[in-house]
């Protein structure tokens, strides 16, 4: 039996960055000229440790930008001009394109329009709240105001 350190996933036996025993003949045979796996040795595993610290200080660091950006998309209220018919009712609907183009534009925040989600289409003049996901744990209510251009 040999211990090797996965390096991508490989089904039935484990994810990226796992140390698993396997027989010696699967690990020379098809892990390693696949570039599936390396043996773990104690440099290996070294590196293995390290590249796990940097990686959850990179995720932290994520994190915290995440939680800075939806303190200040929290504060905002964005306003997206559109044309309107009698009584205040839109031609089509607001997008999260629009919005995510109205914060670039008006605030120099660039989010992608997958992270803003509509709970139904906005298609009235008025003020609506909406949520940005920006990372699996932060969140951020954006006040959104539609008005008539």
């Amino acid at each position: 039996m040999m211990k090797v350190i996965l390096k991508a996933d490989v089904k039935a036996l484990g994810k990226q960055g796992q140390v698993c025993e396997v027989a010696d003949g699967y690990a020379r045979n098809f892990l390693f000229p696949k570039g599936l796996a390396v043996e773990a040795t104690s440099g290996s595993l070294q590196d293995l440790a390290h590249k796990k610290v940097v990686e959850e200080k990179r995720k932290e660091k994520e994190k915290q930008n995440a939680n800075e950006l939806a303190n200040r998309l929290n504060s905002l209220i964005v306003e997206v001009g559109t044309k309107t018919g009698e009584g205040g009712r839109l031609f089509g609907s607001v997008t999260t394109k629009e919005i995510a183009d109205s914060l670039k534009k008006n605030y120099g925040i660039e989010l992608d329009k997958r992270k803003l989600e509509l709970k139904e289409p906005i298609k009235a003049l008025g003020e609506y709240t909406i949520v940005a996901k920006l990372h699996p744990e932060v969140s951020a209510r954006i006040q959104v105001k539609v008005i008539a251009s």
